[in-house]
């Protein structure tokens, strides 16, 4: 039988740091324009007691998403042992391009992916390169998609990255922006005989009737900046319900393919989108099979890296891999679960046997 499994993780975690304290002498501003009557103080305590983040990552401006995903390309290659020549796919996911950060358009000609193949040095026209649009989810589709190559029998290594440098498109006037981070992860899938490990099942799914415009592009708060440049946005509230309902599911759907009880799941790797939405949605997986959350079953890095979208999910995966979050680990033959929501709606979650 023929699977996929994941030989080799990498991340870039920028070094810049930007803790919630230097948001103090920012100017939140509602969405018409008006001024925000909480102090600075006040809405930082409640932002940090919503999602959990203390401090996020960005990347210096010498970089670009690109760049990020070159890096944690680079590691996932050397853990994997392969030669970047025998690369049948590499699939780059991200949202927004290099967004260089004094420039206020994005720059996607060429792919991102083809700009990590040139970094890499590969001369094989035969590794065929392509970006992903996904929302957050777009690293774990990449993966889906990479299994689907190595079951045609039309590749057997595939370089699968989540880059993105959020911070480029954040507008400082909203509050919101103290979510956004940036970042890298990746890893290399390979075609697997005969070792009862890798990709179990999957499940993906985009809403799009009534929650296309969740997650948008929109103007500034401040009324006096040009209107012609556009910033992300999101509608919170309907975000947080529609993941609350519709992402325990998704799992629970990809899990029961499997035919694998819960109580084998040993470590769900979540988006890291907003720590009380992501608790929220383990307890109703769980509520679904009528069990209690397991202690420890959920590892989290948002608290000191912060929402930086495709890369939340391979950056954690590599940094529980490589022993780096206290009290976390996987041991061979352990069952996981990947998910994640994002812009679209999209929804996805693989289940995965180490």
């Amino acid at each position: 039988m023929i699977s996929s499994i994941i030989t080799g993780t990498g991340s870039y975690i920028p070094e810049i740091k930007k803790e919630n304290k230097k948001f103090l002498e920012n100017r939140f501003l509602n969405a018409d324009g008006t001024e925000i009557p909480s102090d600075n103080e006040l809405i930082i305590e409640k932002f940090k007691a919503i999602t959990g983040i203390e401090e996020r990552r960005y990347a210096p401006s010498k970089y670009n998403t690109s760049d990020l995903g070159f890096f944690a390309a680079q590691k996932a290659i050397e853990d994997a042992s392969v030669n970047p020549e025998e690369l049948d796919y590499i699939i780059l996911a991200h949202n927004f391009g290099d967004v260089k950060s004094t420039a206020i358009q994005s720059d996607l000609l060429p792919s991102l992916a083809t700009r990590v193949k040139y970094r890499l040095g590969i001369e094989n026209p035969n590794c065929v390169a392509y970006d992903i649009l996904f929302g957050c989810p777009g690293w774990i589709e990449g993966v889906i998609q990479a299994q689907a190559f190595i079951k045609a029998g039309i590749a057997s290594k595939v370089l699968v990255i989540g880059a993105e440098t959020l911070s480029r498109v954040v507008d400082k006037y909203d509050r919101d922006s103290m979510i956004y981070s940036d970042g890298a992860g990746a890893c290399i899938v390979e075609k697997n005989e005969g070792q009862e490990a890798g990709i179990l099942s999957h499940a993906s799914q985009t809403f799009a009737k009534e929650e296309a415009y969740h997650l948008f592009f929109g103007n500034s708060f401040d009324k006096n900046k040009d209107p012609g440049v556009r910033y992300i946005k999101m509608h919170g509230r309907k975000i947080y319900e529609f993941a609350l309902n519709n992402v325990p599911a998704a799992m629970k759907s990809a899990l029961d393919k499997t035919g694998i009880v819960i109580d084998e799941v040993k470590k769900i790797f979540i988006h890291q989108a907003n720590e009380k939405m992501d608790e929220a949605i383990i307890k109703r997986f769980y509520r679904l099979y009528k069990k209690p959350v397991p202690e420890g079953v959920m590892p989290m890095s948002i608290h000191k890296l912060g929402n930086s979208s495709v890369a939340t999910v391979p950056t954690l995966l590599d940094l529980v891999l490589k022993g780096t979050i206290e009290n976390q680990s996987i041991e061979r033959g352990d069952v996981i679960i990947l998910a994640s929501v994002g812009a679209g709606m999209n929804i996805n979650a693989i289940v995965y046997r180490y």
